[in-house]
C-alpha cells in the first residue's frame, strides 16, 4: 500500500517532499498538509507519526503528517457524514478578566434583555468595573421597575417600588467590534438581598430573569437526565434605507450574486457585519443574500445554550449597529413585506453524557428520541415563547416554509416546525427549530424549548409523532394520514391562543415558576399595546421595525 511504502526525503530527488506521496490533482490534500503543519501542536504530532508508521524520521513533518492521512485515507471505511463536528465540551471562545486591561479596553457595557425582548445595557469605564470586579458581590442595581417598562410605560403587575440585583457573569465577557475599546458582559437578575429558601437558607434568588430560567433548565438537564444540548442560530434581518416609508435597502433574489456585488452599500454592510461577528470571538459559518427585500441572514455556530443566546444577543447587537453606521436601519421584524418572513431559526443537537449511550446513524439515539417526544407534547405552549407578538403570526403558516401550523417533525422538511437534519449523521444530527421570530428573547425561547424537551426525558414516554419525511405536508394530510402519522395537535395559531396554552400549562409552570408567567404575560399584553398604537397598518409596521 501507499502509505507503507516508505518514501524518504532523498529517494528520487523530487523537490517537493509531498509530491512523492500524493499526485499533482490531490491538490486538497496538499494545501490541507502544508497549511496545518505549520503550527507547533501538528508538527509534533506529525513527529510522532513519524516514529509510529514508519519506524524511522523524516525530516519534514508535512511528508509525515501527509502519510498519515492517506493511511487513513486507505485503510478506513468511507464516511458519508455531513457536517463539522462539534461537542458539548467545546471551548468557549469568550474574553478573560485578566486580558482587558492588555487588549487596552476602556469601557464596558453591562447589558441585559428584558422580558420585551429590548436588549439594555449601562456603560462603565474599566478602572470602576475593575473596583466592582473586586468587590464582594459585582454588579448594578436598577429599579424592578425596569424589567416591565416600554415607552415610559408600567406593565401591570409591576411598581416604582423595590430594585433588583444584576449580577456580573465573569465568563460572558465579549469584545463590541463595533464600539472600540469596549466590551460587553451578562448578568444574572437577583433579588437585592437575600431570601429564605424553603429550608429557611438564605440566598440570592433570581429576580424575573431569563437568564437564570435557562441555566437552570440546562443544569437541570444535564444533572437528572444525562442530557446536554448544543445550540446554533440563523439570524435572519431586513436592511431598510427608510422606516417611514419603509423603503428595503435592496431587491434581490435569495442567494442571488447581485445582492452582492461589489461597491454596494449592502455589500460594504454585510462584509463590515461578517468581520465584526468573527472580532467577537463568535463562529461565523456563512452568510448571504435571502429572498425577501433587503433580506440576509448570517449563521453562527453551535455553542451551550446559555453561551448561544449570549451571541444571539451580541450578534443582533453588531447587525443593528453596523447598520446605523452606514445610514441603514435593520430589523428582526417577522414580516414586513408581502414576500416571506424573517425567522430566527434554532439548531438545536442533543447530546447523552451517558457512555453506553451512542448514536447511530440514520436512528435517534434515546435520549434524542424523548427530547423529541417532550417538545412535540408541549409545542403549543412554547409558542407564546417563540412567537411572542402579534406580528409574529403573520408569518407563520401551511404553504410557505414557515414551519406550518400542525405540531410534527420530519427529515429535512421545511414544512414542519421542527425539521431534523443531517439525519444520517451521528456527529451532525441536529433539530431545527423553525417556529422562532427575532421579536423572541433568546433565553426564555431556550428555555421554553429545552424544558418541553426535558419534560420527555423525564417522562420517559415513547414518539407517538412520526416522522413526516414525504412529500406531502401536514397541512395537505387527510385526517386519516395525520392520524396514521400520531399528528393530533395544532400550534398556536393566534397571539391570544399562544399565551392561553401557555398560561394553561403546568410544564411552563414548572420551568418558569408562575409569578415569571404572570410577569411575561403582563409585559407581552404592554408590547402589543405599544405595537398597535399606530393610526394605521404603515404605523403600526414602523412602530415595529423600529422596537425590533
Amino acid at each position: 500500500m501507499l502509505g507503507h511504502a516508505g518514501y524518504g526525503p532523498e529517494s528520487d530527488g523530487i523537490s517537493d517532499p509531498l509530491d512523492r506521496l500524493m499526485p499533482a490533482h490531490d491538490l486538497n490534500l496538499q494545501v490541507y498538509v502544508k497549511h496545518y503543519t505549520r503550527t507547533k501542536e501538528i508538527s509534533i504530532c506529525a513527529g510522532a507519526m513519524q516514529e509510529t508508521l514508519y519506524k524511522r524520521p523524516f525530516l519534514e513533518p508535512e511528508l509525515a503528517f501527509a502519510h498519515f492521512l492517506r493511511h487513513q485515507r486507505l485503510t478506513m471505511k468511507p464516511n458519508f457524514e455531513l457536517g463539522v463536528h462539534y461537542t458539548p465540551d467545546s471551548k468557549s471562545t469568550t474574553i478573560r478578566l485578566v486580558d482587558l486591561t492588555s487588549a487596552r479596553v476602556q469601557f464596558v457595557r453591562i447589558t441585559w434583555t428584558d422580558l420585551a425582548n429590548v436588549v439594555r445595557f449601562r456603560v462603565v469605564p474599566l478602572a470602576y468595573f475593575q473596583k466592582m470586579v473586586e468587590s464582594s458581590r459585582p454588579g448594578v442595581t436598577m429599579g424592578i421597575a425596569c424589567l416591565g417598562i416600554l415607552n415610559c410605560r408600567m406593565a401591570d403587575g409591576f411598581s416604582a417600588v423595590g430594585e433588583v440585583f444584576l449580577s456580573l457573569d465573569l465568563t460572558s465577557i465579549r469584545f463590541c467590534p463595533y464600539a472600540p475599546k469596549q466590551v460587553i458582559v451578562m448578568g444574572f437578575l437577583q433579588h437585592k438581598h437575600p431570601v429564605s429558601g424553603p429550608n429557611g437558607e438564605l440566598a440570592f434568588q433570581p429576580a424575573l430573569c431569563a437568564r437564570s430560567a435557562l441555566k437552570r433548565v440546562v443544569q437541570r438537564a444535564r444533572t437528572e437526565y444525562a442530557a446536554e444540548f448544543l445550540v446554533g442560530f440563523e439570524s435572519e434581518f431586513n436592511l431598510l434605507e427608510s422606516t417611514s416609508p419603509i423603503v428595503p435597502a435592496s431587491v434581490h433574489e435569495y442567494s442571488a450574486s447581485n445582492a452582492l456585488r461589489a461597491g454596494q452599500k449592502c455589500t460594504i454592510v454585510m462584509d463590515e457585519i461578517a468581520h465584526a461577528i468573527i472580532a467577537s470571538g463568535i463562529e461565523l459559518q456563512l452568510y448571504h443574500a435571502e429572498a425577501a427585500p433587503g433580506q440576509f441572514e448570517v449563521v453562527t455556530g453551535p455553542m451551550p445554550p446559555l453561551e448561544a443566546a449570549d451571541a444571539l444577543v451580541l450578534t443582533r447587537e453588531i447587525i443593528y449597529n453596523i447598520a446605523a453606521k452606514h445610514g441603514l436601519h435593520a430589523t428582526f421584524a417577522p414580516r414586513i413585506f408581502e414576500s416571506i418572513g424573517t425567522a430566527a431559526h434554532a439548531h438545536i443537537s442533543v447530546h447523552s453524557t451517558r457512555k453506553e449511550e451512542k448514536k447511530v446513524s440514520e436512528q435517534l439515539s434515546r435520549t434524542e428520541e424523548l427530547f423529541l417526544a417532550g417538545l412535540m407534547g408541549h409545542l403549543p405552549s412554547v409558542c407564546a415563547l417563540t412567537l411572542p407578538t402579534t406580528a409574529s403570526y403573520r408569518r407563520v403558516g401551511d404553504g410557505f416554509w414557515s414551519g406550518g401550523t400542525y405540531v410534527c417533525w420530519g427529515t429535512e422538511n421545511r414544512e414542519c416546525p421542527v425539521r431534523l437534519t443531517n439525519a444520517k449523521s451521528t456527529s451532525s444530527r441536529r433539530f431545527e427549530m423553525r417556529f422562532i421570530d427575532g421579536t423572541a428573547n433568546p433565553y426564555l425561547a431556550l428555555a421554553g424549548i429545552l424544558g418541553a424537551g426535558a419534560a420527555g426525558l423525564r417522562d420517559k414516554k415513547g414518539l407517538d409523532v412520526k416522522d413526516c419525511s414525504g412529500e406531502t405536508p401536514a397541512a395537505q394530510m387527510s385526517e386519516e394520514e395525520r392520524a396514521a402519522h400520531g399528528i393530533s395537535l395544532r400550534m398556536s395559531r393566534t397571539w391570544e391562543e399562544g399565551r392561553a396554552n401557555f398560561d394553561a400549562s403546568q410544564e411552563m409552570g414548572l420551568v418558569f415558576g408562575d409569578e415569571f408567567k404572570a410577569a411575561f404575560l403582563s409585559v407581552g399584553k404592554l408590547v402589543k399595546e405599544r405595537l398597535e398604537e399606530g393610526i394605521n397598518e404603515d404605523a403600526r409596521k414602523r412602530l415595529l421595525v423600529e422596537l425590533y
